[in-house]
């Protein structure tokens, strides 16, 4: 599917195009959980333009980008003279919103004091505008987005449990990029086709080393980020082949040696605990080789790799050195 840029064919990315489809019919409230650059607002528009409010607006409003003294005339309106450079009646997000779709982007960054007034919102669908007495009523459907945990927040009392589950009527969770590593080439390839008509490049081909580091790196900032990285390696890239930025490559080899690293010191706790079990036992019925699942030999090979000295066991006579146990 490469509609509004939903871009990908691994199973998590169909599960969620399959969750897109299922809820965009109806009217209930959606929580699109996430971490930073995942796409939620691509995935509320896609709800959006497939529900029956698509010809009526899609409104968006980051919570986290607006002033909280002004978030509340943002989503609500005011009303002339209602604060100071209020010089004419505006409408707000919600009134602008009226038969389409509102996205709140960033939901888990809205102020304490601002809570109760779009619970009634969503539940009443009216609300009054700052400095005014008068009720508006409004047929909004509401999409929510954070990259939050609202239910911690709710357990520390920063947001309110009541406005959580109100929100929380279907919730979808967008997966990370480095769980969807079959879909970075086709990713890519859409921002080099995208990229190249804004920058007035010509990118011809994507050479197999560049998809593997591409395919290597973890992502931390997902497809925002790997939209950034084409954009940048475009510009630089000398001729008609794309060529990835060295810091990129450095950071991905950086990452590969971390991770061994981490293998080999649990291997080696692992082996360590095991031969502490069998009382430094190598072989023989329930040694450490044994427990392990492995021959005698290749258990002391892993253990002289990973600088694992042998003890004396208490179970056994005084044991043959490493080196002589080895060639046996």
């Amino acid at each position: 599917m490469t509609t509004l840029d939903l871009i990908g064919s691994s199973p998590k990315f169909r599960a969620l195009l399959t969750d897109v489809e299922r809820v965009a019919p109806v009217d209930s409230a959606v929580l699109i959980q996430g971490e930073t650059g995942t796409g939620k607002e691509v995935i509320a528009r896609a709800i959006h333009e497939a529900s029956p409010r698509r010809n009526q607006r899609f409104v968006a409003l980051n919570c986290a980008a607006i002033p909280s003294a002004l978030l509340e005339s943002e989503l609500f309106g005011h009303e002339r003279g209602a604060f100071t450079g209020a010089w004419e009646q505006t409408k707000g997000r919600f009134q602008m919103a009226d038969g389409g779709t509102l996205f709140l982007d960033e939901i888990g960054d809205l102020p304490l004091e601002l809570q109760p007034k779009l619970l009634r919102a969503l539940q009443e669908r009216e609300f009054e505008r700052l400095g005014s007495t008068q009720t508006v009523r409004v047929d909004v459907r509401v999409v929510a987005a954070t990259n939050q945990d609202l239910g911690q927040l709710v357990s520390k009392k920063l947001f309110r449990a009541d406005l959580f589950y109100r929100l929380n009527v279907i919730p979808i969770c967008l997966p990370p990029l480095r769980e969807r590593v079959q879909d970075i080439l086709p990713l890519t390839e859409f921002f080099v086709a995208k990229f190249a008509a804004r920058l007035n490049k010509t990118i011809d081909s994507i050479p197999d080393e560049v998809v593997e580091v591409l395919k290597a790196h973890d992502w931390p900032g997902n497809i925002r980020e790997l939209q950034n990285c084409i954009e940048r390696a475009m510009l630089f890239s000398p001729g008609s082949a794309l060529r990835l930025p060295l810091d990129l490559k450095q950071t991905v080899k950086q990452n590969s040696e971390s991770a061994a690293r981490t293998l080999a010191d649990a291997d080696r706790e692992h082996i360590l605990e095991t031969l502490k079990q069998a009382d430094w036992l190598i072989g023989g019925q329930g040694g450490a080789a044994d427990r392990l699942g492995l021959p005698r030999t290749t258990l002391i090979y892993k253990m002289r790799k990973l600088g694992i000295e042998a003890r004396r066991s208490p179970r056994t006579r005084p044991v043959r050195q490493l080196a002589a146990a080895a060639s046996c």
